[in-house]
């Protein structure tokens, strides 16, 4: 077991762990944040994708013992006094949630993408997201609601700037 401190969504935790539980699994048994999924277990679908230091990473592949003084944002982050964030009502909005198993992990891989780049180009939205898996969307209306969120719209005769 090993004691790891570690800021998940503005919060500190101090847990004991195992040094072989991932990430995924600390936050979603130890903490009850089960926003992040586990798809595939092994780095390939995006389902668990969280923020760490910032950053878009797999949870499933990121040992919870190597967020020790670090900070974590979830999906569950996201909404604040009940609002959906800015990426989340673009999702509501534009039909880019069906059933849901990849949202929270596409979610998350588009805050660090607008945090990066805030008028991402189609180009920039399709790396960004490339990682996340969607079998039920065919991910255009998750490019449409990225768009949204980055204050592009898609007119009839082609991509405009909002």
């Amino acid at each position: 077991m090993m004691r790891i401190t570690v800021t998940v969504n503005g919060q500190v935790y101090e847990r004991d762990v195992p040094g072989h539980r991932t990430l995924l699994h600390f936050l979603r048994q130890d903490l009850g944040l089960t926003g992040s999924k586990e798809g595939c277990g092994a780095g390939e679908c995006g389902a668990c994708t969280v923020l760490l230091d910032g950053h878009a990473v797999n949870a499933c592949l990121v040992l919870a013992p190597e967020v020790d003084g670090r900070c974590v944002e979830t999906v569950e982050g996201q909404a604040k006094d009940g609002q959906l964030s800015t990426i989340q009502d673009a999702f509501n909005r534009n039909h880019a949630v069906q059933c849901g198993f990849c949202t929270s992990g596409m979610v998350m891989s588009v805050q660090d993408l607008l945090v990066r780049q805030p008028k991402p180009s189609d180009d920039d939205i399709k790396e960004a997201i490339e990682g996340n898996f969607c079998r039920c969307t065919g991910y255009l209306q998750i490019i449409e609601a990225v768009r949204d969120a980055s204050g592009r719209t898609e007119g009839k005769g082609g991509l405009k700037h909002a």
